[in-house]
């Protein structure tokens, strides 16, 4: 599969509790790029404030993985062991491309990879939090899991950091310095255009 002349693919990923989302969403807001992000479907159950559509797309588990035997996802697979299942809607990324929208994957180092490999001049930007003590610090203060899940998402976190230099550009979101991180990925974008001819 080529990319798409018409729009650009944004792939970001690091590891949860990073802060990722929080970047993103300011860099969303600040950026001069036509970005439009792709909502990820999901299995798992929607958390409290999650909106549909909006957050994630929820879907049965009967539902996800007919559109997976349909070829639906550009990329899906399960996360963190726990039965749930995340996915890239391939539709809602091909519409945003030829659309001429820069289409920003918020997605997991798993699935990154295999969409690297089907989009190479895809822009991808690691997501780093300043330590693991930090790390563990922000999964804590979330309370939305068990002190097993948050070792189990530490030590998924490990092995997405040795896969960091697989990404094109990295960023280091350290607590009480959001803002460079934003600004850092907001010059990244305007570079990537500038290189491009935008």
């Amino acid at each position: 599969m080529s990319d798409a002349s018409e729009g650009r693919l944004v792939i970001v990923s690091g590891p949860s509790g990073a802060g990722k989302s929080t970047v993103l969403r300011k860099v969303i807001e600040r950026s001069r790029q036509p970005l439009q992000t792709s909502v990820s479907a999901t299995t798992r159950p929607r958390r409290p404030g999650e909106v549909d559509g909006v957050d994630y797309h929820f879907l049965s588990e009967e539902e996800f993985h007919a559109r997976r035997k349909m070829g639906g996802f550009l990329e899906c697979f399960e996360v963190f062991g726990g039965g749930h299942w995340y996915g890239t809607l391939r539709a809602e990324v091909l519409s945003g491309l030829a659309a001429g929208k820069w289409v920003v994957l918020e997605i997991d180092v798993q699935g990154a990879l295999a969409v690297m490999e089907k989009y190479p001049r895809a822009i991808s930007i690691f997501v780093r939090p300043g330590s693991l003590e930090e790390l563990e610090r922000r999964l804590l203060a979330r309370s939305t899991e068990t002190r097993e899940g948050i070792q189990r998402r530490l030590a998924h976190a490990h092995w997405e950091l040795e896969r960091a230099d697989c990404y094109g550009y990295q960023v280091v979101n350290a607590d009480h310095a959001m803002e460079r991180a934003v600004q850092e990925m907001c010059d990244i974008l305007d570079q990537e255009a500038e290189n491009c001819g935008k």
